[in-house]
């Protein structure tokens, strides 16, 4: 399967999707923490962190995927 539809491409843009997430949930926590809600901040920087953590693993997934669909296994 190849062009826009692909798997590889589909997970690609999941993965813009989240890193626009979380773009969105840290300026949602910096004002959230200016306001005084530092639990809710607190919160919201802990989803942040597991944004983060996996936003590498999911790079790297999608370069094999990619990888191996070009055949380069």
């Amino acid at each position: 399967m190849t062009g826009e539809y692909s798997l590889p491409d589909l997970l690609e843009r999941m993965y813009e999707n989240q890193l626009a997430l979380e773009a969105a949930l840290m300026e949602l926590a910096l004002q959230i923490e200016k306001q005084g809600m530092d639990e809710v901040g607190k919160n919201v920087r802990g989803a942040l962190f597991v944004i983060g953590e996996n936003a590498g693993h999911i790079k790297q997934g999608l370069a094999k995927l990619k990888g191996s669909s070009s055949g380069h296994a």
